[in-house]
This record gives C-alpha cells, sequence and structure tokens, in this order.
C-alpha cells in the first residue's frame, strides 16, 4: 500500500466576498493560455478534463459514472466548465455548481500534467473563482453569489493549498480520513477532493 494513502487531510476552503481574490498574474501573450466556459454540457470532454487532470492525484468518485449520469449532471443549473487551453490544447479547468443560499462550489480544479509548473494555475483558479462570484448573471433564478468553497486534500499537488490560499481563500474546517480506495466501487459517489 501505498505510505502517503494510509489517510488522507482534508482542507475546506472559503471566499465570503469577490474583494477576497487575490488574481495571479496573467501569463503572457507568449503563453498562449485562453480560458473559455466549455457552454454545450458534452459528457465525454468532461470525462475527459476529469481523467487527464486526475489521474496521479486520485480523483476516482466519478470513474463508474456512465455518460448519461456526466450529462444529467454537467445540464444542471448552475453548473459551469471554465478550461483553459495553452495554444489550442487543454491545459485544464474549474468545474463550478452552484448551490442554495448563494453558495458556489469549486468542486473540481486542477491541470493536465503537461502544463503543470507554467504559471498557468493560479491564473485558471483566478478566472473561475471570479466566475465563481458572478455565476448568477449567467443564471437567470440564481441567488447572488454569498460564498465561493472548495476542499482540497494531501492527495492533491504539493502546491494545491497554497495556491488556493495565495488567490485569498481561508481556511475553515480540516478533516483526515482513510484514503478512498483506488479502485472504487460501481456505486461511489463521495466527492474527490478537488
Amino acid at each position: 500500500m501505498d505510505s502517503r494513502a494510509a489517510a488522507v487531510t482534508t482542507w475546506s476552503l472559503e471566499q465570503t466576498s469577490p474583494d477576497d481574490l487575490v488574481p495571479a498574474a496573467v501569463p503572457g501573450a507568449d503563453a498562449g493560455v485562453r480560458i473559455m466556459r466549455a457552454r454545450v454540457p458534452c459528457a465525454a470532454f468532461s470525462r475527459f478534463l476529469y481523467t487527464a487532470v486526475g489521474a496521479d492525484v486520485s480523483w476516482v468518485d466519478r470513474l463508474p459514472w456512465p455518460p448519461e449520469r456526466w450529462q444529467r449532471h454537467l445540464e444542471q443549473p448552475g453548473v459551469e466548465t471554465w478550461v483553459a487551453y495553452r495554444h489550442g490544447t487543454p491545459a485544464g479547468y474549474v468545474e463550478l455548481a452552484a448551490g442554495d443560499g448563494g453558495q458556489v462550489e469549486i468542486v473540481y480544479f486542477g491541470l493536465l500534467p503537461a502544463s503543470r509548473g507554467r504559471g498557468i494555475g493560479g491564473h485558471l483558479l483566478s478566472c473561475g473563482t471570479a466566475r465563481a462570484w458572478d455565476l448568477a448573471e449567467r443564471w437567470p433564478g440564481r441567488a447572488r453569489t454569498e460564498r465561493v468553497w472548495l476542499h482540497t486534500c494531501s492527495l492533491d499537488g504539493p502546491y494545491a493549498r497554497a495556491n488556493y490560499e495565495r488567490r485569498g481563500f481561508r481556511l475553515f474546517a480540516t478533516e483526515v480520513a482513510p484514503a478512498p480506495a483506488t479502485d472504487p466501487a460501481p456505486t461511489s459517489t463521495a466527492a474527490a477532493p478537488s
């Protein structure tokens, strides 16, 4: 058994005002970075992003989802996927999900391995967080965002939590639990660490 997976520490972080966001530097034009919303819900594309980003950081909860479940999830009002591209190639993504009472969760955030360490992560997180704060403008009937929150864990990349904190997220809870199984049961529905 992998010793790093014996127990997992999960940190939950939040922002309670758009003024909490501390944007990262925008990569220069030569970096070829663009961030766009995937406006057409596409199960195959979302599964690709999930597996490409999460394969080496133990994202397992959605692996058993059939395409129909992915599609239903993506079509929910207030669920958005924002994708970073580097010279036209997917580099990473942020998945947002609006909840009740003006809560927006950054459900997933990460970069494909080949795009890590290139100054893209802070910029993508800044853009994704800003889109969480203005999400209600794109979804009539949704309450104005009052809180943006997320969680990360000790299985995520070594700089994940520090990136969140540099963007203005504050810790509000810590939990230690057994590591998730690496071969998930088909009925697994637990949220994976972001």
